[in-house]
């Protein structure tokens, strides 16, 4: 998996394609905290027209892990999400700093929100969560051969911790319950892999 971080008009576009990318004219930060920093950029369309981008810059991965456990189980978080001022369902997620590796960090979440240490980790999908205003990452693990503790969440965090069929998890996210886009794809993913055979040995 890449740890590069990228944003409007920067990268590669895939071999033989030679379609035109953004150009930054220029770039000012208007926002910044230990989180995130938001910069307005002048830029050139793709199309050749000029215009304004607002970017979000995500300085931590985000991290989500999908516990798996031998009876077919699955661990949800629940927490109240400041943004969307709701109740919000959700994989074990959070983010891993600069100077820690991402599945350090999973790691660390799983044991931090649900008290459970996986001994087989194997990788399960990249996403980039808002690609039209963010450049955030996101990396997905499914943890597997699971050894149960105590959670140990940290002191902004208030949360429900709910063990339940994959399968209706993944009912959840279909009837709408589950709106998490990073638990969303993660849960589906899993699903998918059962049902083809696929799931990593």
């Amino acid at each position: 998996m890449s740890d590069e971080d990228g944003g409007p008009g920067e990268g590669d576009a895939p071999d033989g394609d030679d379609r035109p990318s953004w150009t930054t004219l220029a770039s000012r930060t208007v926002y910044d905290n230990a989180w995130i920093e938001v910069t307005h950029r002048d830029v050139v369309a793709p199309t050749g027209h000029p215009g304004i981008y607002g970017v979000v810059h995500f300085k931590q991965r985000a991290i989500g892990v999908v516990p798996l456990d031998d009876e077919g189980c699955t661990w949800l978080v629940g927490q109240w999400r400041y943004t969307l001022d709701a109740w919000s369902w959700e994989i074990p997620e959070g983010g891993a700093p600069p100077g820690e590796a991402p599945l350090d960090a999973a790691r660390r979440e799983l044991a931090e929100e649900t008290g459970l240490v996986a001994a087989r980790w194997t990788p399960l999908l990249e996403l980039h969560t808002s690609n039209s205003v963010t450049d955030e990452r996101a990396v997905v693990w499914l943890a597997r051969e699971l050894t149960r503790g105590t959670p140990a969440p940290d002191e902004t965090e208030h949360l429900a911790l709910r063990r339940l069929p994959l399968d209706e998890a993944v009912e959840m996210v279909l009837d709408g319950r589950i709106t998490d886009a990073l638990a969303m794809a993660a849960l589906l993913k899993v699903h998918v892999l059962r049902e083809r055979g696929e799931m990593p040995a």
